[in-house]
């Protein structure tokens, strides 16, 4: 958990996200709440609060608080929402979302960082987060339909067995693009008359771990 000068700094960072455009109430607590320098390597702690983004084991990264935060306003989880997140990484979006849906599903391909997320939610009484080793492209389909689901990395499209399990009424965020530097945050709704797409920020996150990939390597 967070010393005093920790606490300091997550409180001068959720402030900052609020200058930047991050208003809802719910996902400004949720970050308050969930502590970043628990989630982050030990040799990148003293950045834990910086609005960066750090690197993880396996090539992977725990993303910048501000897109954390922005991803989680964009998907507008409900108190009573199942939701569903592809890529646990380090296991700090899946903390900040559990303070907003009823149950958290998430997927990650690398098992040591799942087994180290699911320490870190069993250290922080996060109990309504539930973790699974697989390929996030096929999703949860014994758990389907989700009324959310985000991917936390990047892919030039998105997957078809996660549009299928987004239960109607629903909304999907992921970063979409067939470059690094060309992805950006898409929503999809799904409604009475189909799905329905959005392109909104600019990012850059890392590929969707992906089984074809896997197989080659």
């Amino acid at each position: 958990m967070p010393n005093a000068i920790g606490v300091n700094e997550q409180v001068s960072l959720v402030m900052s996200l609020r200058k930047k455009g991050i208003q809802d109430i719910g996902v400004l607590r949720a970050m308050e709440l969930v502590p970043r320098d628990f989630f982050v390597p030990g040799a990148f702690k003293d950045q834990a609060y910086y609005d960066i983004a750090l690197p993880l084991e396996c090539g992977q990264t725990i993303s910048q608080p501000y897109v954390v935060a922005y991803m989680s306003d964009v998907l507008r989880v409900q108190k009573t929402d199942k939701v569903l997140e592809i890529g646990t990484g380090s296991g700090y979006q899946a903390a900040v979302l559990s303070h907003l849906g009823r149950r958290i599903f998430t997927i990650e391909a690398h098992r040591d960082l799942q087994l180290a997320a699911q320490s870190r939610f069993d250290e922080l009484g996060l109990d309504n987060i539930v973790t699974k080793l697989a390929d996030g492209c096929e999703g949860w389909l014994e758990q389907a339909p989700f009324d959310r689901i985000i991917v936390t990395a990047a892919a030039p499209q998105i997957p078809p067995a996660l549009l299928d399990q987004l239960a109607l009424g629903g909304r999907l965020v992921m970063p979409v693009g067939t470059q690094r530097d060309d992805q950006k945050i898409t929503i999809i709704d799904r409604t009475n008359k189909g799905l329905e797409r959005e392109q909104t920020l600019a990012v850059r996150f890392v590929p969707l771990y992906q089984r074809e990939e896997r197989q080659q390597g």
